[in-house]
């Protein structure tokens, strides 16, 4: 099968062209808005080889979808009506999703979620302590990144030489969304995102985990309303809110240059993704395998040997030679270490056509 990928973030559509587990072909779009121009699509997929089907990755297939499935116009309704959970991210993959049905309307396509890893937590991790009619509303812990994290607990056990079955892995999908997910015998069994993106890690622009009562005090107190609100801890908070830039590598590069508000930025973003690491290691109960993902944790060195330095207690020691220069795939542990480390390139597209193969797209 010729698969061809669409990835819509939040500024970007990745198109990548897959063939038994080869990327053969790839290209980016830069977007704004909620909209995507077929033109610029068809453009970008010029001279390529017209695929046998098209994958698309949706963030969010609330309690609906725990697969891949064909995408009809009646599933394609149901995705849009989960637009309310993942305001951000939603309207972006619809967007995709009709360019290329425009372009490709008799190659049949199918849906891939980022929530759908995550339908294996336990009840424990997914449910919220609140009024059992929010919960009968659909208010749980779904969970994101499952793509990306399915895929790199996988290869990591494969670069390793673990056995899938019987290995805890701790999964860092670490990029301008963050997220960490804890997987045993190659399931989720908890994560740090919840009922949507906004949950967990501190991200590039989004707060992380907040006090709710805090939300309620903005509101009430402070007079802000509630799309105000979520503007500013979806857009205006994170490394921006506390370095002035969401940026990385520039709050890292001014961080070494003595910048006090950036390595405060830098100190707020390692305590969460520290804490939280332990907490997915507490969810498994130990840690055998750490894996780090996603354009910060590919990246960024000084992110990787930080937050080794601080797992040392747990048994967690890196190759700090091999570290500075690692080019992922890569294993990072270094002599002595119980918990073994790697660092793994993100790739969505491998676990999308892994999940589309397993669906009947011929009729």
């Amino acid at each position: 099968m010729r698969l061809l990928t669409v990835n819509a973030g939040s500024s970007s559509v990745k198109l990548r062209l897959v063939e038994d587990g080869v990327v053969t072909r790839s290209g980016d779009l830069s977007v704004s808005g909620d909209d995507l121009d077929p033109d610029a699509v068809d453009e970008a997929l010029s001279g390529w080889p017209a695929p046998d089907a098209v994958g698309h990755r949706v963030v969010h297939g609330g309690t609906l979808f725990s697969s891949a499935v064909r995408i009809t116009p009646e599933i394609e309704q149901q995705l849009a009506d989960l637009t309310d959970l993942a305001p951000l991210h939603q309207p972006k993959s619809l967007a995709g999703l009709r360019a290329a049905t425009e372009l490709l309307p008799d190659v049949p396509a199918a849906a891939c979620f980022d929530t759908a890893f995550h339908a294996t937590i336990p009840t424990a991790a997914a449910t919220y302590a609140i009024p059992r009619e929010w919960r009968d509303r659909g208010v749980r812990r779904y969970g994101f990144h499952g793509l990306s994290h399915a895929y790199v607990s996988r290869r990591a056990c494969e670069l390793t030489g673990l056995p899938v079955e019987g290995t805890r892995v701790v999964t860092c999908h670490l990029g301008a969304g963050a997220s960490l997910c804890a997987v045993r015998d190659g399931r989720s069994v908890d994560t740090t995102m919840g009922f949507t993106p906004l949950e967990g890690l501190v991200m590039a622009t989004r707060s992380g985990t907040v006090d709710p009562g805090m939300v309620l005090w903005l509101e009430e107190h402070q007079k802000l309303s509630p799309a105000a609100v979520t503007r500013m801890l979806e857009k205006e908070s994170g490394l921006l809110a506390l370095a002035g830039t969401k940026d990385q590598r520039e709050v890292e590069a001014r961080a070494r240059d003595g910048d006090e508000r950036a390595r405060t930025a830098l100190e707020v973003q390692l305590h969460r993704l520290v804490t939280s690491i332990c907490a997915m290691a507490g969810s498994l109960g130990g840690m055998d395998l750490l894996v780090f993902t996603g354009g910060v944790g590919e990246h960024s060195a000084l992110v990787r040997s930080s937050v080794c330095r601080r797992l040392d207690w747990l048994g967690v020691r890196i190759d700090e030679d091999r570290n500075g220069d690692a080019e992922p795939d890569l294993e990072l542990t270094a002599d002595g270490a119980s918990v073994r480390s790697v660092v793994v390139t993100a790739r969505e597209e491998l676990e999308m056509e892994r999940e589309i193969a397993a669906l009947d797209l011929s009729s």
